[in-house]
């Protein structure tokens, strides 16, 4: 609270220095004045009198190393960074010489800017800075960004800009510098008709002409006050003219500081500004999403390469039935005595057959044989199975039927070719009941089998199924088999049916002289190795995602640096360090989201070509991985955003106007 007959403005003692070297560059030294409400006070000296640091000073944009600055009788000392761009977002207006407007941004777009961080309602402050550029002269040059703008024109601007808020106090600083004379005439007059509406006005000029146009005169030479004068000069008269200053316009309705609806504008601020960023420079912005879009695109492609894989795999297998016990002599494979070993017989598969575990079983014998029909020749193998093998094996008939226990017990010559022998040996011809010759046995057909992609040759070997009793008799002339295939019943646990199995073989042999390949083990297997083998490449994938990130990060950091300007510009029109940490963050998150988004396109695209390249393998994409990775993406974005956000809100207000 003001003190009663107190100045608007006191400074008492203050001095500005800056580290040079191993000592201190003194500024301002014991600067002592007052400015009250309603002034035109101008602040007139040389180029580096000291006068802009003083300028700063007032508008809280730079705080005295020593005395006392008090503002409406607070002591500016003792306000923290929020309270410091409250006071200048509500009290202050700023008119700098380069005009420092937002370039991405339209005429009316920029004069927003403080009301946004003000908290008005979107409606409320365009039709505001509307009216300002109305009355200014400027109402059709609304939509025109600066670059459309003249000089003087954009110094309009900004003095619209310094208005929105309602500043009780202008802080010009040289706001003719950079503009012709009659040009700066205007802008003077405007500053003018300001003061008359009862806005206290300071100005900064190294001109006597404008300012002579104040009614009172600070001069400052080597960082001090040398002399401090009222001028005489009449208050302007406010009359009408294209350049006309605003009328008073009507207060600002009073905003909660901390209400939701003005965080939610400052955040649709941020992301506003955070498009038109992006839009302003695509190449880089391209650059910067390029990592995640790979590190994106490589995640979705291997979990849905991985998945394809696990289901092909399955696929393949599911012949073999997943619940399928197959039993062969020997130790293991590869076992060279496994030949000699004659005890597998087919009582022991009728002795399996008994169990209650045992759902169906065939034994297997095998053999090769030259297959000659008419002028046709082709070498097959010879399957001699039981007829249970088919439901056992999960072998399926496209046509005819299979053999049955008679023709199994009369070691019969009916058999089951597959669909690619049929094709070998009858073309396009019909090949149920055709006789064929298998080495010197003549064979009919009663079924066609689809062919079989596993084994050696997969898809394009020959097979002929037989009754494995012809088999031992006409081509081996042994009663052993090579191998019993079991399924096991639907609701018997693997594991315990292949030990059971193994105990009754092993009683009937008196020794344990076969092994038993579990089909279920093989599928889990293969499953693990595949879903390793995605895990090992989504790792590689990953750390393509944090690349991306990285390059994000450096990417933002050159971002805070190439646009320094713009944030001094938001924090002197009353940013908080949290609107600026916000701008970045959400610009960080959007583009990776933008990246990512385009990272799963891309991948689905990737996966239209693999189809149209391989008809027998497709990718299957994971709707839950395309949200694992959009969310990844949005973390990368505030993880490695957070850096350059954070480097953003901690520049020095002053340091980053000048250097823009």
């Amino acid at each position: 609270m003001a003190e009663t007959g107190a100045p608007l403005i006191r400074l008492r003692g203050v001095g500005r220095e800056y580290p040079s070297g191993e000592g201190v560059l003194r500024v301002l030294t014991d600067i002592d004045f007052d400015i009250g409400q309603g002034e035109f006070v101008a602040v007139m000296g040389a180029s580096g009198s000291g006068k802009s640091t003083l300028m700063n000073i007032l508008g809280c944009l730079d705080r005295p190393s020593s005395g006392s600055y008090r503002m409406d009788g607070r002591e500016v000392a003792r306000l923290g960074a929020g309270e410091l761009a409250a006071l200048r977002r509500e009290t202050f207006g700023f008119i700098f010489q380069r005009y420092h407007l937002l370039s991405e941004m339209t005429a009316l777009g920029n004069v927003e800017v403080p009301a946004i961080y003000r908290g008005l309602p979107a409606d409320a402050r365009r039709a505001r800075a509307r009216d300002l550029l109305e009355r200014l002269g400027l109402g059709d040059r609304t939509g025109h960004r600066p670059g459309q703008l003249s000089g003087g024109q954009q110094q309009r601007v900004s003095i619209a800009r310094a208005l929105v808020n309602d500043a009780r106090v202008i802080l010009a600083d040289e706001p003719t510098g950079a503009l012709d004379s009659r040009s700066g005439d205007e802008v003077l007059g405007i500053l003018e008709r300001l003061n008359a509406e009862g806005r206290t006005v300071v100005i900064v000029t190294h001109d006597p002409r404008v300012a002579a146009r104040a009614h009172r005169v600070v001069e400052i030479a080597d960082g001090r006050i040398v002399a401090d004068r009222r001028t005489g000069a009449p208050a302007a008269d406010p009359g009408p003219g294209p350049a006309q200053a605003p009328q008073p316009a009507p207060q600002p309705a009073p905003v909660q500081a901390r209400a939701a609806v003005p965080v939610l504008g400052r955040l649709a601020e941020a992301l506003r500004m955070a498009l038109l960023s992006m839009r302003a420079h695509k190449l880089r912005s391209f650059l910067t999403m390029l990592g995640i879009i790979i590190g994106i695109a490589s995640v979705v492609s291997v979990v849905a390469l991985g998945e394809g894989s696990r289901r092909q795999v399955l696929q393949n297998i599911a012949g073999l039935g997943t619940n399928t016990l197959q039993i062969f002599p020997g130790r293991d494979f590869g076992d060279m005595r496994s030949g000699r070993v004659t005890t597998l017989v087919t009582a022991d598969a009728a002795a399996l057959a008994r169990q209650p575990h045992v759902a169906s079983v065939s034994p297997t014998v095998g053999t090769s044989a030259t297959l000659r029909h008419g002028a046709t020749e082709a070498s097959a193998q010879i399957s001699g199975v039981g007829e249970q093998y088919f439901d056992v094996a999960g072998v399926a008939l496209t046509q005819g039927r299979g053999f049955d226990v008679a023709d199994v017990a009369a070691m019969g010559q009916n058999v089951v070719i597959d669909e690619n022998t049929r094709t070998s040996l009858f073309g396009d011809g019909p090949a149920l009941g055709q006789v064929f010759m298998a080495g010197k046995v003549p064979l009919r057909v009663i079924g066609v089998a689809e062919a079989q992609n596993r084994g050696p040759g997969g898809s394009t070997s020959l097979t002929v199924y037989a009754p494995y009793t012809t088999v031992q008799a006409r081509y081996l002339g042994s009663t052993s088999v090579s191998g019993l295939t079991l399924r096991v019943a639907d609701d018997v646990d693997m594991a315990l049916a292949e030990q059971m199995v193994a105990d009754i073989l092993t009683r009937r042999h008196g020794t344990r002289d076969f092994f038993i390949v579990n089909n279920d083990q093989i599928r889990q297997t293969i499953t693990s190795t595949t879903q390793t083998l995605a895990l090992l490449i989504a790792a590689i994938a990953v750390i393509s995602l944090v690349v991306g990130g990285i390059g994000v990060m450096n990417i933002m950091l050159v971002s805070v640096t190439e646009r320094i300007g713009e944030i001094g510009l938001r924090m002197a029109v009353g940013a908080r360090r949290g609107d600026i940490r916000a701008q970045f963050l959400i610009e960080a998150v959007l583009v990776c989201v933008i990246g990512g988004i385009a990272g799963i396109l891309a991948a689905l695209g990737f996966g239209l070509a693999f189809e149209r390249m391989s008809s027998d393998f497709t990718l299957v994409y994971s709707p839950l991985s395309m949200l694992a990775a959009l969310a990844s993406a949005c973390a990368i974005g505030l993880a490695f955003g957070y850096l350059p956000a954070v480097n953003a809100a901690k520049l020095d207000p002053v340091k980053a106007l000048q250097k823009g």
